[in-house]
């Protein structure tokens, strides 16, 4: 169980140092509007065991995103992004569920439960995050051409980013 909670840790710093040491400066855009963020520290959220606890993992993820916050100067927005996206991960685990079910014990990582399924996991997650996020940015629809630009470019990145992540390392818990 420590072990778990160590490689928690670790990947928790981990992620939050690439986002806000190396992933913040790519923010690019034209004409004062930025299209392309890259997210990678909501997998810290997909990647938790999947018999975490809702509200132990709800208060994970506003962690995470706080911190986060106070380095990018976007008071809530990618701590009330990740506490979404924390939120609906179990029906999205439950709408992707394999018919034999899920080994609670485990994370939800590629190598666990096959590319094909994490990849589905992690998009749908992430394209959750992104709109959420860029929903809170604009703060109205009026601007849902907007949001929607900034979400799908947001959602290559976060996912290229995240991939790479994922073959790089190779979790398994």
């Amino acid at each position: 169980m420590s072990n778990i909670v160590f490689i928690n840790i670790v990947r928790f710093l981990a992620l939050y140092f690439l986002q806000v040491l190396i992933l913040r400066p790519l923010s690019i855009g034209w004409e004062g509007f930025f299209y392309f963020n890259a997210h990678i520290y909501p997998l810290f959220i997909l990647l938790l065991p999947l018999r975490i606890s809702k509200p132990a993992m709800l208060l994970l993820a506003f962690l995470i995103g706080i911190a986060v916050d106070m380095f990018y100067d976007t008071p809530g927005m990618h701590a009330a992004s990740l506490v979404f996206m924390a939120y609906a991960r179990s029906y999205v685990l439950s709408y992707l569920e394999p018919r034999e079910g899920y080994n609670v014990n485990y994370s939800p990582t590629k190598k666990r439960f096959g590319l094909t399924w994490f990849f589905q996991y992690a998009s749908i997650m992430i394209a959750l995050e992104v709109f959420f996020f860029h929903s809170v940015e604009e703060f109205t629809f009026v601007y849902i051409i907007d949001i929607l630009l900034k979400s799908f470019f947001s959602y290559i990145l976060s996912m290229l980013f995240i991939m790479m992540a994922m073959f790089a390392f190779n979790p398994t818990d």
